[in-house]
């Protein structure tokens, strides 16, 4: 698998259960949810089956054997190649060191936020916010059992990240939903007549960009570089 294909995790959820023993791919399922890892991988059956079927077809898992139960269809239990311990190996350690863009739905909705006049923009603010916090709640709960339960830290270390950035979003909305409360939000005036004026021109939005930048003065460095040429 090409390092430009390494875009679904629940490939690499599948390659690093069948690291650890031959299964088939409903085992795979249910290992993921009892160890609640689709907590951190989206998880769903037909997309499973075809994840499966995409690292058999590139070589990286392949059929071991088949059993079957009763009265039930033939179950293909599928082991993991040398390829496959490769490319997961390479896959993991490429997504602990290097940085990506990703697209996180909030960050689109706040690149949009002049589309809602500033009330209504707060008032959403504030509903998140009540929701992060029950969120935060519920986590900061389980938690709790999972330390008393003796745990070791390395087997929920995902959760720890994901409750650190739910954390830093519910800071960043708090602020947000001051400064628009407080009217102390740069652009905030604009705002206002953009939505105050609904059915009238839309007036120009402050200025930004390079080409809206004032030149700068020369610095006492460029006078000096001037000077020497």
């Amino acid at each position: 698998m090409p390092p430009g294909k390494r875009s679904n995790p629940l490939a690499l959820a599948v390659l690093v259960c069948l690291a650890e023993r031959p299964m088939h791919p409903y085992e795979v399922a249910q290992t993921l949810r009892t160890r609640h890892k689709d907590d951190s991988v989206r998880l769903n059956y037909g997309s499973l089956y075809a994840v499966v079927e995409g690292l058999a077809r590139r070589g990286l898992i392949e059929a071991a054997e088949t059993e079957r139960a009763g009265r039930l269809p033939e179950r293909t239990i599928y082991r993991i190649t040398d390829p496959g311990l490769e490319e997961m190996h390479a896959w993991l350690a490429e997504l602990l060191a290097v940085p990506t863009k990703e697209y996180p739905a909030f960050e689109a909705a706040l690149s949009f936020l002049p589309a809602l006049s500033p009330g209504e923009a707060r008032s959403l603010l504030a509903e998140r916010i009540e929701r992060l916090e029950v969120e935060l709640a519920s986590a900061a709960a389980l938690r709790e059992l999972v330390e008393k339960a003796h745990l070791p830290r390395l087997f929920w270390v995902e959760a720890e990240y994901a409750t650190t950035l739910r954390q830093t979003e519910l800071d960043f909305a708090r602020r947000l939903a001051a400064d628009i409360e407080a009217g102390t939000l740069d652009g905030l005036a604009w705002w206002r007549q953009v939505h105050d004026r609904p059915d009238g021109p839309v007036p120009p939005p402050p200025p930004w960009g390079p080409d809206d930048i004032p030149d700068q003065p020369d610095t006492p460095a460029a006078d000096h570089d001037q000077e020497q040429r």
